[in-house]
Formats: structure tokens, C-alpha cells, sequence
């Protein structure tokens, strides 16, 4: 632009004067602004780029790893003090080229590197090559610039200055990498990882054979996987003499360097020394000192027996899993044992893993086992209690009927009767426990339900302790059994009580919760929408929290004997769940405790909401009509509802068995009106034979009964339809009623 602005300059001296002149002039000065603006713009973005590259220079100059920054050509600009120590690096070569040495096709992945970084702004890449390993990073900047970044891989790094054996294994065991302390130990370069191991598999934190240059010697192992595919491992020997000190005072040997818990022990169990992990695990103080058993528990003997048998050479190849005993956290280990040398006796090296996450699975595995064993003995057992329950008020009805208000006998039979109602209460709890009672659910407003018990809150937790009652002012209502839920609120308000023996307040809070996300909490996702939060808080004595994940555990209880079975956190967790809520638990030692319930808000749908008209009593006749055959095989509760049933009227065909019903029924003249079975029996059950029966006979009633909960019928129940079911234990009247509204 300036060779052309001097030369219109120098052609209007040679023009005459006039419009051509005054036009040339005109040009030259015009091109001589573009021109001269042009210098002013590359001599700007020339200084930019240097002053760039030279801060960029400064800043990675102390960096460890091997930095470059060259032009957009590959060109080299400058490199950090590692790179010029570690490679032969001159102004303008190209990186390809001082690369060679590390990378067998440098020109390949310099290309390909810098395409990527190009496309998407930067690149990583692990590039194995030779002898050595490199994470390497490129960052286009303007300029155009081109940050080049070698790092060493890590561990193999910290191998190097450490003097630790590195190899790093490909699929199938090949080994991709030796750093020069490994290729010294064996004495070569290995293909396999077979031909330095003796004793495959491999275990990490274990004890191997290590086929060594100079023959087999043992060898410390640990494995990690570095990414694709790639596993390293770390070699460090087992000595069997103690560890010299430094002037500094500092412990020489790959003991303290490796990154796994080792404690050496003596046969008592004495600490004799623990490297760094160790004491971070076990929370030690010092290198040594203590005995083993202050640190960690569970062996189920005596922790110097096992000990005493490694120390003799016996069950070294089997691990341990014991629980530390540290107050903030639950931890388990799994405890390899290895015997050694020192100072001319024998004592063990104690390699930690920690085993936390495994135990916690195999104890939530074990766990459900026991809750579902647990839940169907507690089912079972209900199932027979309200069979007697049902003979008991049953025959108690009956002779109600033959006694008035005013015969001294009359009083005596309705205790019998209430009692037995409470007992049905204690069977409902049990079903509760094993999520298998039938609910019985309406709408409840939970600030109604607390004031109507308050007064039996405030008599139960005495004098001593105070409630405070605090709702939310718009509260929705909720959909579930409502004395069960009494139960609930009952039981936490008592266990407040109990970790209060010095009084204190006790406060029951309601209110109205939006979660606009999932809240993950406890191994538990409670989904989004609309809930109604109880929270019981309390002053007491507060919960460990080596215990806060064990108290809805069944028979799990801080109490001593006689003061709880363990029983009631584990029916409250059975009755929440089976209501469709949640119950979580928090607790700080020394300040209380903070039970909350999250329970779905109740919404009705348009057609609830429209008010209709409530159907009138009937008033059920004295006298009913109709053939019933009654299934049942518990003797006392057929022969109640036998009677019952013919003293309204009806005509009763008994069997003790399905078997029997259906042979009865093969008789083509006898007519039934309606069947009236148990579901559980020896033998066929109750659905199964009415399916069979309604073969010949499909429109006669069904009316089933259990001492089990309702969903003993499994999937048959949508199969039987005109059929309703009818808890026990049942009085008269529930019975008589049921019968009379199936027939009619």
C-alpha cells in the first residue's frame, strides 16, 4: 500500500497541473493513511502476540511438567525450564521434531492433536510411547498461539521419586509400561504380566511373588485403574528388617509411600508402626503405640488368638472384616495379614481395605431376608390370633343376645368383648409390622386428629415434660387409617418422652411442603409434588450415629430389658410406608432428636369435590332368607358363624374343607344362594374353589373372610367378580350385615 501511495506521488510531478494532478495527489495521500494504518495494525497485534507468549512463558516457567508454545505452523516460540532440561529445544524447529525422542510418530500426533484443539478449541489425550507416558494438552490461543502441555502420568511421577516399581497393564495382562526401578527388578523387559508375577490372580493390597532378577521375592501390590482399560501397578518389597531413621528423623522405605493402610503389629496386637493412611483411617496420632484391638472390633474372639495363629504361619491366606471403633463414622476393613521379620522375631504386617460400601450391602441383603422372615411370622401369627379372636367375640355375641343390661352377667360380657376388640388392636399392629393389615382410609385433617389427642399426649408424657402443638394454617389433608396414624404420633411422642428422663419440651409441627425436585435422602427418593411434614422434636439425649441407622430395625432398642422390645420405631416404619409416606430421622448427641413425616397431600378430583347426597340408613331386617355354604376350617369360628347366621334366618350348609364345598355342590337339585369362605386353607383356597364352583353356578354371591390381609388373594381377586371381603376377626352383626347386603 505504501509502494503504491510513493509511486502516484512521484507520477504527479510529471503530470501537468490541473484536475489529473490534484487527483493523483488526492490517491497518494488516501493510500498513504491505509498504508500507514496497515503497519500500525500488524506492528499492535505483533506486540500482542510476543507480549502474549511471553506471559504465557512466565507463567508455566516453574512448572514441573514439560510446556511448549509454538505458532500455528508448529514452529517452536519458547518452552518452560523442564522442557529446555529434558529436551533439545531451539527458537523456530519444529515440536515434531524435538518430540521424536518420546513419541514414535511425533509428526502424528502433533497433527492430530492440533486439528482437534482447532475444531473444538483444546485437546487431551493419554499417550503411551517408548518407555514413558504422557497426558498431553493443547490449547489454541489468539495469535494464533499453540499451548502445548506433556504431563507425566502421576503415578508412575510420584513412582519415580518415590523409587517404587510402576507397570502399567493393558487388557489381557500385557504390559504396556515399566519405569526404569520396574525393568530393574525383573532384569528385562516383560510382554506379560505373568512373567513377573508368580501367584496370579492379582490382589491388590495383597502379598505377591515377584519373580525379581535375582529370584522370587515377596512384594507388596496395589492395583488402580487409570482409565481405558488400564490398570497400574505398584511393587513395593516386604522387609524384614525395621525401617532406618533419617538425620531428620524421617522413615526411609516404600512403607510410608504407598498408598495403602499397612500397620505393623506384634503377636499381642501392639502397634509397632503405621504409615500415613493408616493413621488417617485409624485416626492415630502417632507412627505407633496402642494395640490393635482399641481400633477395631468384631472378629467374634479374641483378636490376639487371631494374631497368635498368623504369627505361627496359620490362615494367612483369609481376610478379615472388622469394624473400626471410631465415633464419628462407621467404618469396616477387611484386614489382610502378612508375616514378617524384625529384629530377629516375627511379627505381622496388617494390610487395611476399606470394606465400608460391601458391608453395607451385604447388611441391607441381610436385612431384608430378616424383615421379610419377620414379616410373615408376624402375619402368621395374626392369622391365627384372629381366629380366636373371631370364636372368642364371636361366642361372646351370641350369648350377649341371651343376656339384658340388667343381668349381672351382662357387664362381665362386655369386657370380655371389649378386651377381645383390643386385642384385634395388638393383631392390627403386628399386620402393621409386616405391611399387611388392612388400612382403613379416609380423608383426615392432621390438625384435627392431633387435638383429639392431646389430652392422651399430655397424660402420657407427664409432668416433668411439656407439648407444644404447632400447625400450619393451610394444611391439605391426607388419605390413610386414621388410628393408625394415632398410633404413630403416639409412638414417637412416647420415645421423645423416654430420651427426656430430666424433663424438657416435646414439639409436634405441621406443615405444608412443595418439593419442586426429587429429595434423595436415606437411600430413599421421595418424587415431587405436594406433602403435609409432621416433625416430633425433642431435647433429650439424642442418638449415636453409629445407631441412627439401625432404629427402625425390629428388636432393635437403647432401652434396657423390661423397658422395650425394639418393636415400635419398626411399626411405625411399616404403617408409614404402607400409607405411601416417609419417615426420616436426625439427631445430635446431647441436644435431641428430630423425627419427620412426609405424607402425600390428598387431592381430590372434581367429582369428590361435588356434594352429594349422603343414602339413607336402612334399617336391616330381624329375618333374612337363603341357602349360605360356609367354608371354613378353624371348628370354633365355623360353628360360630353357623349359629350366628341361623339365628337371622338363613339356612347353613357347613364344610370344613374346598373339597367338601364342591362335593356338596355336585348334587344338581341343591340350591345355594351365596358362599360364605375363608380364603387360606389346607388344601385348595377359597378363590380357587369358588372359580370352580361358579363353573355350574355363576350368580351366586361370594363373601370371603381372612385372618390374613387382603391381598391373600393375590392375583385371582380381579377374577371374581359380585364378591366383597370381610376382615377378621368379624362380629355378628358384621357378618349377618354383609351376607344380607350380597344378597339383596
Amino acid at each position: 500500500m505504501l509502494m503504491m501511495a510513493a509511486a502516484a506521488l512521484v507520477a504527479s510531478w510529471f503530470v501537468p497541473q490541473g484536475v489529473m494532478r490534484t487527483s493523483l495527489l488526492g490517491a497518494t495521500g488516501a493510500m498513504g493513511s491505509l498504508g500507514l494504518g496497515w503497519l500500525l495494525t500488524k506492528a499492535l497485534s505483533d506486540w500482542r502476540r510476543l507480549r502474549r507468549t511471553s506471559l504465557l512463558l512466565d507463567m508455566v516457567e516453574g512448572d514441573p511438567d514439560y510446556c511448549f508454545v509454538t505458532d500455528g505452523e508448529g514452529g517452536l516460540i519458547g518452552a518452560n525450564k523442564a522442557a529446555r532440561t529434558r529436551f533439545s529445544v531451539a527458537d523456530g524447529a519444529p515440536l515434531a521434531v524435538i518430540l521424536r525422542d518420546v513419541f514414535a510418530s511425533a509428526e502424528g500426533v502433533i497433527y492430530r492433536l492440533q486439528n482437534r484443539a482447532e475444531k473444538d478449541g483444546y485437546a487431551v489425550e493419554d499417550i503411551t510411547s517408548h518407555a514413558e507416558g504422557f497426558c498431553v494438552y493443547t490449547r489454541i490461543l489468539p495469535g494464533p498461539i499453540v499451548f502445548w502441555r506433556l504431563e507425566p502420568d502421576g503415578a508412575q511421577a510420584a513412582a519415580a521419586r518415590n523409587d517404587q516399581a510402576v507397570l502399567t497393564l493393558g487388557r489381557n495382562g500385557a504390559v504396556l509400561y515399566m519405569n526404569p526401578r520396574a525393568r530393574e527388578v525383573a532384569g528385562k523387559r516383560v510382554k506379560r504380566i505373568e512373567e513377573v508375577i508368580d501367584d496370579m490372580p492379582l490382589r491388590s493390597g495383597s502379598v505377591h511373588r515377584v519373580l525379581t532378577s535375582g529370584g522370587p521375592e515377596p512384594m507388596l501390590l496395589h492395583a488402580s485403574e487409570i482409565g481405558a482399560g488400564r490398570v497400574e501397578l505398584s511393587l513395593v518389597p516386604v522387609v524384614d528388617k525395621a525401617p532406618q531413621e533419617t538425620a531428620s528423623g524421617e522413615v526411609d522405605g516404600g512403607f510410608d509411600n504407598l498408598p495403602v493402610p499397612l500397620v505393623k503389629v506384634d503377636s499381642e496386637g501392639c502397634i509397632l508402626r503405621a504409615n500415613p493412611e493408616a493413621r488417617r483411617m485409624l485416626s492415630l496420632e502417632s507412627t505407633s503405640g496402642g494395640n490393635l484391638a482399641e481400633y477395631m472390633v468384631g472378629l467374634g474372639r479374641a483378636l490376639t488368638d487371631w494374631l497368635q495363629e498368623a504369627i505361627e504361619g496359620r490362615g494367612l491366606h483369609r481376610s478379615e472384616f472388622l469394624r473400626l471403633t471410631r465415633e464419628d463414622q462407621e467404618i469396616y476393613v477387611q484386614v489382610t495379614l502378612k508375616q514378617v521379620t524384625e529384629a530377629g522375631k516375627p511379627c505381622l504386617v496388617a494390610v487395611l481395605n476399606d470394606a465400608t460400601e460391601l458391608k453395607t450391602l451385604e447388611m441391607q441383603f441381610v436385612q431384608s431376608q430378616k424383615m421379610q422372615a419377620i414379616g410373615q411370622l408376624a402375619g402368621g401369627v395374626a392369622h391365627d390370633f384372629n381366629n380366636l379372636l373371631t370364636a372368642i367375640s364371636g361366642h361372646c355375641d351370641l350369648m350377649l343376645l341371651r343376656h339384658d343390661q340388667g343381668d349381672p352377667d351382662y357387664s362381665d360380657l362386655v369386657q370380655i368383648n371389649q378386651n377381645a376388640n383390643r386385642a384385634a388392636s395388638l393383631v392390627g399392629q403386628l399386620l402393621a409390622f409386616s405391611r399387611k393389615q388392612n388400612l382403613r382410609r379416609e380423608v383426615l385433617d392432621l390438625r384435627d386428629t392431633l387435638s383429639d389427642l392431646t389430652h392422651l399426649l399430655n397424660r402420657l408424657v407427664g409432668e416433668r415434660v411439656s407439648l407444644r402443638l404447632r400447625h400450619d394454617p393451610v394444611l391439605p389433608p391426607v388419605r390413610g387409617d386414621k388410628r393408625q396414624l394415632e398410633q404413630v404420633i403416639v409412638n414417637l411422642v412416647v420415645n421423645a418422652r423416654d430420651a427426656m428422663p430430666d424433663g424438657g419440651e416435646i414439639t409436634v409441627e405441621t406443615e405444608r411442603r412443595i418439593l419442586r425436585e426429587a429429595l434423595e435422602r436415606d437411600r430413599a427418593v421421595v418424587e415431587p409434588g405436594t406433602y403435609v411434614s409432621v416433625r416430633i422434636t425433642d431435647e433429650g439425649t439424642g442418638i449415636p450415629k453409629d445407631k441412627l441407622q439401625k432404629v427402625f430395625e425390629p428388636f432393635f432398642t437403647t432401652k434396657r430389658p423390661g423397658e422395650g422390645t425394639g418393636l415400635g420405631l419398626s411399626t411405625v416404619y411399616g404403617i408409614v410406608k404402607q400409607t405411601g409416606g416417609f419417615i426420616f430421622v436426625d439427631s445430635v448427641v446431647g441436644q435431641g432428636t428430630c423425627f419427620t413425616l412426609l405424607l402425600p397431600a390428598f387431592e381430590p378430583t372434581e367429582v369428590a369435590q361435588v356434594a352429594r347426597p349422603e343414602p339413607e340408613a336402612r334399617k336391616l331386617p330381624e329375618k333374612g332368607s337363603g341357602v349360605v355354604l360356609l367354608v371354613e376350617d378353624e371348628a370354633p369360628v365355623r360353628a360360630f358363624a353357623a349359629r350366628a347366621l341361623r339365628l337371622r334366618g338363613y339356612t347353613v350348609i357347613e364344610a370344613e374343607t374346598a373339597e367338601e364345598a364342591l362335593a356338596t355342590l355336585e348334587d344338581e337339585n341343591l340350591a345355594v344362594d351365596i358362599f360364605v369362605t375363608d380364603v387360606v386353607m389346607p388344601g385348595m383356597d377359597g378363590p380357587s374353589w369358588v372359580r370352580e364352583a361358579r363353573k355350574t353356578r355363576p350368580d351366586v354371591s361370594v363373601v370371603f373372610v381372612s385372618g390374613y390381609a387382603e391381598d391373600a388373594f393375590g392375583e385371582g381377586r380381579e377374577e371374581i367378580p359380585n364378591s366383597v371381603f370381610l376382615p377378621k376377626p368379624f362380629s355378628l352383626t358384621d357378618l349377618t350385615e354383609t351376607v344380607h347386603q350380597q344378597l339383596n
